[in-house]
């Protein structure tokens, strides 16, 4: 899914920064991740678990797993917000 900036609330941009989450990893959750089970009622969300080998904030990670949440208003599509966790050995589940 290719977003443009009107997709983002304005806090999302922020968060994205803070845990590490680029625009490119937001793509491929959307069009590649399945559905988040703790979305609020009214809000939508989706989860990936992506191969990560780096180090995160001096700590070394096998994996990242990146959950968005997003909803539609008035036909609009907008992100609401990213979490990332970073570790090994996250469900995939689907």
């Amino acid at each position: 899914m290719k977003l443009d900036d009107s997709n983002f609330h304005p806090h999302m941009r922020d968060r994205m920064l803070q845990r590490g989450i680029t625009r490119r990893e937001i793509e491929k959750v959307l069009s590649d991740g399945w559905k988040a089970g703790d979305s609020k009622q009214g809000t939508s969300g989706k989860v990936f678990v992506f191969s990560y080998e780096k180090d995160w904030e001096g700590v070394h990670f096998e994996e990242k797993e990146i959950r968005v949440y997003y909803n539609f208003v008035g036909g609009e599509f907008t992100l609401l917000t990213a979490m990332a966790r970073y570790g090994k050995g996250f469900s995939r589940e689907r």
